[in-house]
């Protein structure tokens, strides 16, 4: 399968993707891409709602239910997509399914932490929005330059003027010097974004009359330190070992 159509990584993609904390490229996934990623989030779908939560829930080890979603891990597009950002040296964390069924609330504003002391550790997450979305209805909202801060587990109601209240002052973003604002995206089908795990990110409700939003993201890190996300379970683990290598290891 043919995961990504033609794109060509620039220098100013990596500024932006520095500079914002985010980078959306509409229509990156190969319709081929699409049609494998919509049967396997259908699988996981269906998985997660029949087996429940249990000590490995379905939706948060999506990769381990999924031979399609294994597969992508150590994809050469994937790789060279996630060492743009990273550079050379760098490890699989985890992959988690992002579906959003019609009438789904949502997600509060929030940030994740890795290294938050340790500016040269990267962690990136990579989302694959297959069928898209508009921004009232599962977008996904962030706000450029928060990652900078590397503020670890923020946590806020999806409301932009209570996020701002319990951001507290530093709304100047550092690099331009600009007052940050919040970003509505939008995605056409086939979207993938790129973000740094500091990012202050939210998703709006799906509306009750859509579609469910097929998403799923992988992350990646440079090593270095243990990673508080990291879901992946002890035989998973020992079988990446073995067919990927270094991009399976805990450090």
């Amino acid at each position: 399968m043919t995961l990504f159509n033609t794109h060509s990584w620039t220098a100013a993609d990596k500024a932006r993707l520095n500079t914002d904390g985010h980078i959306v490229i509409p229509g990156l996934l190969t319709d081929d891409a699409q049609r494998h990623l919509t049967g396997s989030l259908r699988k996981i779908h269906s998985l997660s709602r029949t087996t429940g939560a249990g000590p490995k829930p379905t939706s948060m080890y999506a990769a381990e239910y999924d031979d399609d979603l294994e597969s992508l891990i150590a994809n050469p597009q994937m790789l060279e997509l996630a060492g743009n950002a990273l550079g050379v040296y760098f490890r699989y964390d985890h992959c988690v399914s992002l579906i959003r069924p019609a009438a789904n609330t949502g997600s509060g504003w929030h940030t994740h932490g890795y290294a938050d002391d340790h500016p040269k550790l990267g962690f990136i997450r990579i989302f694959f929005y297959v069928n898209g979305f508009a921004p009232d209805d599962g977008g996904l909202k962030v706000v450029p330059g928060s990652h900078l801060f590397r503020r670890t587990g923020f946590r806020s109601s999806v409301n932009d003027k209570e996020m701002w209240a319990a951001w507290g002052q530093d709304q100047t973003h550092p690099k331009t010097g600009e007052e940050m604002r919040v970003e509505n995206l939008t995605a056409p089908p086939g979207t993938v974004a790129v973000m740094w795990t500091h990012a202050l990110h939210a998703v709006t409700p799906r509306k009750e009359q859509s579609d469910t939003r097929w998403c799923v993201v992988y992350a990646y890190r440079n090593p270095g330190l243990p990673s508080g996300a990291r879901r992946i379970s002890f035989s998973f683990e020992e079988k990446c070992r073995k067919s990927l290598g270094q991009f399976a290891d805990l450090y």
